[in-house]
């Protein structure tokens, strides 16, 4: 009886964890400009630190605006697995 209950308990847990977390997940990812993305914009991104944000400012001053989003690939340090994880996020419109 009381291994019942506990299963019933961890059940309602679980379906109370995924009603809650599902709609986050689902929402529609803010994306982000870097063609005319700050420091501060910039450094959200996964794996960009101020390091890196500012590198990328700084080539998009030297070089002008990117012309798609794999083109962050161009700043030194940035490599293909950071542009994966974020592609989603990045937009050069």
């Amino acid at each position: 009886m009381r291994a019942c209950k506990r299963i019933v308990t961890f059940c309602l847990v679980i379906g109370v964890v995924t009603a809650l977390v599902l709609p986050l997940w689902a929402q529609e990812v803010e994306k982000i400009n870097i063609n005319k993305a700050s420091v501060e914009e910039l450094v959200q991104l996964k794996g960009i630190g101020t390091k890196y944000a500012e590198r990328i400012v700084q080539y998009r001053d030297e070089h002008g605006p990117f012309a798609c989003p794999e083109d962050i690939m161009k700043v030194r340090g940035i490599g293909s697995k950071t542009y994966e994880t974020n592609k989603e996020c990045i937009t050069v419109e």
